[in-house]
């Protein structure tokens, strides 16, 4: 089996993950089977859409539909599933780490492919594999997970950056790939695991600061 066909498997498995991801998000809001369908669809398929719109080249899921086939097969059994069983949320966010490490590498490879500078291919395959959860996040009324403490967007910087480096550094197409899978997944499951999350910011407060402000809610 050729990586090309694991990839395309995995960009399925993906997909089907992020659905899945968008469809927990709907149960949350308790949105009905129309919306629920909705919110999978832009979760599995945002970013790549988003991605193929800048680049100018055809959406890839007008190319081959087996995509839409997919988000909307699982859609509609888990939503009719859910009712009867608790999903596995931690293997979910395993899956999810996945599918985020595949959709960088492929955006980014896609970028590549058509001559785009190094920044561009970093910020498509960031896309590729973020946007369609910001998508998700904005439709539901939440605060994006990737502008929360989540290393997830980071993390996918870092696997695009490594691809780029390491096929300009000489290595095989193959070994690169597969080495910024591991990484992305690695980081994305080591923060998951260990809960390890990106600094907030916060604004300094100094000792006048906070006297203004006791000043101002006495007031």
């Amino acid at each position: 089996m050729t990586l090309a066909l694991i990839l395309q498997y995995l960009d399925l498995l993906g997909t089907v993950v992020f659905a899945i991801t968008g469809l927990l998000a709907a149960r949350r809001k308790q949105l009905d089977l129309f919306g629920a369908i909705v919110i999978a669809m832009v979760t599995a398929i945002g970013g790549g859409t988003v991605r193929d719109l800048i680049i100018d080249v055809p959406v890839f899921w007008t190319q081959n539909d087996i995509y839409i086939y997919v988000v909307v097969i699982a859609a509609l059994l888990l939503f009719f599933l859910a009712r009867f069983k608790r999903l596995p949320v931690k293997l979910l966010l395993f899956l999810d780490a996945l599918g985020l490490a595949v959709f960088t590498v492929i955006g980014t490879q896609k970028a590549m492919a058509l001559g785009f500078s190094d920044p561009i291919a970093i910020m498509t395959g960031i896309m590729t594999g973020v946007v369609g959860g910001v998508i998700r996040d904005v439709l539901v009324g939440e605060v994006p997970l990737v502008f929360r403490k989540e290393i997830y967007a980071t993390a996918s910087f870092v696997g695009a950056s490594l691809l780029l480096v390491l096929i300009e550094a000489g290595v095989t197409v193959d070994w690169a790939v597969m080495t910024s899978i591991l990484v992305v997944l690695t980081m994305r499951v080591w923060a998951i695991v260990f809960n390890v999350e990106l600094p907030v910011f916060i604004s300094y407060k100094g000792p006048d600061t906070q006297s203004s402000d006791q000043d101002v809610h006495k007031s």
